[in-house]
């Protein structure tokens, strides 16, 4: 049993939780029902979230299922992962127009010429992100390091992250292409939220268990109808959670996953994966950690203005590697290798975390259903199977 404080909260003051927010000028942002799935997008009230659906998710299959009840976050990840919101898929860094004596640089931000670089950190929004899970909460961790610190952190993250409100949703279904309990991410959050729900609905109640991250957290707390959980309540938010656990669709094996894959380079299941993979990118655009991203500068037919764009890139594209005349990586074999060695092996050794959250997302989006944790099972138990080979001549021969 957790000893942190809970709180219960109705269904009704998740609109007002909302409202306040609104209230704020905070853009929220959330899971909502679009055509044939469930994608994040604003939302005013509690009416645009998906109520009573769900969704099964398998190896390139997704289906939206109707459910009894009229839950608001019993559905699993959503197609698009959060890092849209503070990374963006496209952002303008500036743009410069042609003057008699010279060019103005512009910021994005105001739309007013500076004699100096501007920087579209001012663009950043006010965002609310509600419903986020914890396998995203470990993917935002990802991204604070990468651009949040240092010297070579993003102005426009760091601005846009600092004025972000962050209202998890504890997972109390698992998916098919779930795996976050092998990855040590969920299915409860546990940092880096400003409020975090619990969504419990029995045959007579439908209420939610809160638990604060922060002191604003507590004060947006203070602006709605609470009170302490009691012991039972508790006990059956953490049995949903638990049960969360126990349901993921998939499983991953970390021990010793970096020198298994290190050594693993000439494994013939890359060239397998390999004679499968389309290199779309589906993975990479879908996975909340991948950050790769592209700089553009487009000039008019005119040549009166000129600007700076940042978009999202894919390892998976030939010109990623492209350096001194050539790609580095040619092969659908060696991009996929790269991929997936660095998301569960040098990752580690660059932000001291794996690159994977065990959101399951590349699994279900691969068109041709991919899937992440069988390709690395098959390379570790043909590690393993070979380990032991090997440790049994040495027994044979004499030298234990």
């Amino acid at each position: 049993m957790s000893t942190t404080t809970l709180y219960r909260i109705e269904r009704p003051a998740i609109d007002e939780i909302i409202s306040l927010l609104r209230q704020q000028h905070y853009t929220v942002v959330g899971p909502a029902l679009r055509g044939a799935s469930i994608e994040l997008a604003e939302l005013r009230s509690t009416s645009d979230l998906p109520l009573g659906w769900t969704d099964e998710q398998t190896p390139a299959r997704y289906r939206l299922v109707k459910l009894p009840v009229d839950s608001l976050f019993a559905h699993t990840v959503s197609p698009h992962s959060w890092k849209r919101y503070l990374f963006p898929p496209i952002l303008k860094l500036f743009s410069a127009r042609r003057t008699s004596e010279g060019f103005d640089l512009v910021n994005e931000g105001d739309g007013v010429a500076h004699p100096s670089i501007p920087n579209a950190a001012d663009a950043a929004p006010h965002y609310a992100l509600l419903g986020i899970r914890s396998c995203d909460l470990h993917a935002l961790a990802v991204h604070d390091k990468v651009f949040g610190g240092g010297a070579y952190g993003d102005e426009y993250y760091r601005r846009a992250r600092d004025r972000t409100w962050i209202i998890a949703a504890n997972c109390t279904l698992a998916g098919g292409t779930c795996f976050c309990a092998s990855m040590k991410t969920g299915p409860k959050a546990s940092f880096g939220f400003d409020l975090a729900l619990t969504e419990v609905i029995t045959e007579q109640e439908h209420y939610f268990l809160v638990e604060t991250g922060t002191d604003r957290g507590r004060t947006l707390l203070e602006g709605v109808n609470h009170r302490p959980a009691e012991g039972a309540e508790e006990a059956k938010g953490e049995e949903l959670m638990q049960n969360a656990a126990h349901q993921m669709g998939r499983s991953l094996d970390t021990e010793n996953i970096r020198q298994i894959l290190y050594q693993s380079a000439e494994h013939p299941q890359w060239d397998i994966v390999a004679a499968r993979c389309l290199t779309c990118g589906n993975c990479t655009l879908a996975c909340p950690t991948c950050f790769c991203s592209t700089v553009e500068d487009v000039i008019d037919l005119g040549g009166t203005s000129a600007e700076r764009v940042r978009k999202w890139d894919s390892c998976f594209t030939m010109d990623f590697s492209y350096i001194h005349g050539g790609s580095a990586r040619t092969s659908v074999k060696a991009r996929y290798r790269h991929w997936l060695t660095h998301k569960l092996a040098s990752w580690i050794d660059q932000f001291g975390s794996s690159g994977c959250v065990g959101c399951g997302r590349c699994i279900t989006w691969c068109p041709v259903g991919i899937d992440i944790t069988e390709e690395y099972r098959v390379i570790r138990e043909s590690y393993l199977t070979k380990a032991a080979a090997s440790s049994t001549k040495e027994v044979i021969d004499g030298n234990p």
